[in-house]
């Protein structure tokens, strides 16, 4: 998705220069992105990543935080891998690695969540873990009724640590598990943008913002033209039913029409597609839409009475059958 490939791409180029929060950023990505490996008996931290970029980045911290050195492989996209993936690897010092980064509890045993330093840490350092998160395995759609800021976590302890994270940050996030599949989500808009800042991708926010805003207007102009398009079919309706009771009205009374009652039934089918207020001002002399209606009212309850009396059918008898398809 584009708008996830700007966010990475921007949180890429993030400069850091305090060492605590580079290693909260670091330790995320290896958490969200690979794991430990048994090979040959030893300990290795591999991580797989979505651009060379990343990874050079990756490479180059653990390089200069810890001293250590990391091989660098592509694998080529197949199956359902859709585009390749930048393998980094530490396998010489990988436990030692695995230790300082917290990876690996003091007993040699892989931690389910992140490190507990990590998400009682500073305000710059939770963004970090947030902006580690989204490099490694982070998504973000387009702004709009499923818009979402989503991470996908290796496990469920993992997920909630990211959603503590989140809250000590002020923004509300929410894990949920689809197909075994542990996820971390942000839906409301204004969360979104706040985790965006928050992890460095303002350019980003500001594109996202002006897409959210556009699609807003979008969404309200649609609402008002369905809107009016409903108007627009009722008040045909309610013209078509009128005018098919007066001309029934008409036929039931006969020549026994009281004139003005007669007049503003006329005025009704000569003017089939007016409102009543427009029927007043055709009238001559001039009414109000409440005179045009009272009398309209009128002839129709008159003729329905007369119809009554003399065993007939209605005003009703002349309503389309399709009339609530109108």
């Amino acid at each position: 998705m584009a708008l996830t490939a700007d966010v990475k791409d921007e949180l890429t180029k993030v400069q850091v220069s305090k060492t605590t929060v580079r290693a909260a950023e670091l330790a995320t990505i290896l958490r969200f992105s690979g794991g430990l490996h048994l090979i040959g008996g030893r300990i290795a931290v591999e991580s797989e990543l979505d651009t060379p970029e990343l990874a050079t980045r990756v490479r180059k911290d653990l390089a200069e935080l810890y001293g250590v050195r990391s091989e660098g492989s592509v694998i080529s996209a197949s199956g359902i891998r859709r585009s390749p993936q930048y393998l980094v690897r530490v396998l010489d010092g990988g436990e030692t690695l695995a230790r300082q980064t917290g990876l690996l509890d003091a007993r040699r045993r892989p931690i389910r969540g992140l490190p507990n330093r990590l998400t009682t840490g500073s305000r710059d350092e939770l963004a970090a873990v947030w902006r580690g998160a989204f490099l490694a395995h982070g998504s973000l759609t387009d702004p709009g009724r499923s818009a979402a800021l989503e991470v996908t976590c290796p496990g469920n302890e993992a997920a909630m640590a990211l959603v503590g994270a989140a809250g000590r940050l002020g923004v509300a996030a929410k894990a949920r598990e689809v197909r075994g599949v542990h996820r971390v989500v942000i839906r409301d808009g204004e969360a979104i943008s706040a985790m965006l800042v928050q992890m460095g991708a303002a350019q980003t926010v500001a594109n996202w913002e002006e897409l959210r805003q556009r699609r807003e207007v979008r969404a309200t102009a649609n609402r008002l033209v369905n809107f009016d398009d409903a108007n627009l079919r009722r008040s045909a309706q309610a013209a078509v039913a009128a005018c098919a009771r007066v001309e029934r009205a008409l036929e039931i009374l006969g020549d026994d029409v009281p004139e003005h009652l007669r007049y503003a039934g006329e005025l009704r089918l000569s003017q089939r597609d007016a409102s009543l207020d427009e029927l007043g001002h055709h009238a001559d002399p001039p009414m109000t839409k409440d005179a045009v209606a009272g009398r309209i009212r009128r002839l129709l309850a008159m003729a329905d009475k007369r119809a009554s009396d003399l065993g007939i059918p209605g005003t009703d008898a002349n309503l389309p059958a399709d009339l609530d398809e109108v």
